[in-house]
């Protein structure tokens, strides 16, 4: 029998599972770092660095004193890993067995992805085991060499391959350059490295779901996973769940029906929270788009591949959630020589909220973010609509930094 929730206890239930409703709901310091990729179960990697990135973005929005050395620290204590998930992301490395499938696969050449030469490979697994770690920047170098038969391309791709189908793993970076060691030399011996029946990987795909989202569907636990056999056994799961007790199936007005916790379903939140919260396009909060305009009604593509002239909003927006509701979004770029964080255009588009409600809180955290960029001030560039540019000026003026 189907369940009824009403539509905004839904968002509250899944704000509050992805650790956006409160301050600080992992904890602080390294600690909360882990937990939060441990109930997340992962944190999406990008290059993009208009603002601070994705990775680190998406921690510091539910860690308040997060620092980017937390991460690195982590993956060097080999408790956090790096691998792709829909995306190239940050893992728990407790579960490090269900990335195996993939790894696998990859490995038997059963992916058209990630072709390379097989000569190259064993040139670069055998210098990395004799040498130790290395960068991309250091074959390159090695490919100058005189007498040299490969170019560094086919390096950078072996060194790829190597990492997909599980011979290397990412022992550390500098910046955004990765350093490739053995995964013998990086995998502690503690972790389980069983490869999981099919229908263990779809219990882990629905358990991770749930814990992150409170609820999930179907086509959310099977987003850009291929086959229906991955399908048929993610229904299993739910379908025992079900009959276990665990999950409920619910309906909301307008929406079709989710599978949710039940003890996330049973809990009770607070409708007041008035927190305002900058998310990275990447957060795992936002990331399910058709699922954001679903539940929250509100509409977000990523412009930056856009061309310019047929952007809506803006290079690179963050959207800007006023407690259970998304109000708009901001066009950012933190000048770092500068140490300025420029709002190159802000959009409120929920004019049903009153600016007085959201104004003083935004400025608060547009200040807080900037630090974490770096930044000693802040500018103002455009406001939509207009009639709000001279509160908001206004209100941002009056922001003070400490020197």
């Amino acid at each position: 029998m189907e369940k009824k929730l009403a539509s905004g206890q839904l968002k509250l239930a899944t704000l509050d599972s992805q650790g956006l409703t409160q301050h600080a709901p992992f904890g602080t310091g390294k600690d909360a770092v882990l937990k939060a990729l441990e109930h997340l179960g992962y944190i999406q990697i990008d290059t993009l660095s208009m603002v601070e990135r994705a990775h680190h973005h998406t921690l510091w929005t539910r860690i308040p004193d997060f620092h980017a050395d937390y991460l690195e620290e982590l993956v060097e204590e080999r408790k956090v890993f790096e691998y792709w998930f829909h995306a190239a992301s940050y893992l728990p490395m407790q579960d490090f067995r269900y990335v195996l499938p993939q790894m696998l696969m990859i490995k038997r050449g059963e992916s058209r992805y990630y072709n390379a030469d097989h000569r190259v490979m064993e040139y670069v697994r055998d210098t990395i085991r004799n040498e130790g770690p290395k960068r991309a920047r250091d074959f390159e170098n090695e490919s100058h060499k005189t007498g040299s038969w490969w170019n560094w391309k086919p390096a950078k791709l072996a060194l790829e391959r190597l990492f997909m189908q599980g011979d290397l793993m990412i022992s550390g970076r500098v910046g955004m350059q990765k350093t490739y060691d053995l995964t013998e030399r990086v995998l502690p011996s503690s972790i389980d490295t069983t490869e999981p029946t099919p229908l263990e990987f779809a219990e882990y795909l629905v358990k991770t779901n749930l814990r992150a989202y409170g609820f999930t569907t179907l086509k959310q636990i099977t987003h850009l996973r291929k086959g229906n056999d991955v399908k048929k056994d993610v229904n299993k799961v739910l379908q025992t769940m079900l009959e276990e007790g665990l999950i409920s199936q619910v309906k909301t007005e307008g929406l079709s029906s989710v599978f949710m916790l039940n003890h996330v379903l049973e809990k009770t939140f607070d409708p007041g929270n008035s927190n305002i919260w900058l998310l990275s396009p990447f957060d795992n909060a936002i990331i399910h788009r058709d699922r954001i305009k679903q539940i929250f009604d509100f509409d977000f593509r990523l412009e930056c591949y856009t061309p310019k002239e047929k952007r809506q909003y803006g290079y690179f927006c963050l959207p800007i959630l006023f407690g259970d509701q998304f109000i708009g979004r901001v066009d950012c770029k933190a000048h770092r020589k500068e140490k300025k964080l420029e709002l190159i255009h802000l959009h409120i588009e929920n004019n049903t909220v009153d600016i007085g409600l959201w104004l003083k809180p935004f400025v608060e955290t547009v200040k807080r973010f900037a630090v974490f960029n770096g930044c000693e001030s802040l500018a103002l560039t455009k406001v939509s609509p207009p009639k709000l540019s001279t509160s908001v000026k206004k209100e941002l003026s009056k922001a003070k930094f400490k020197k």
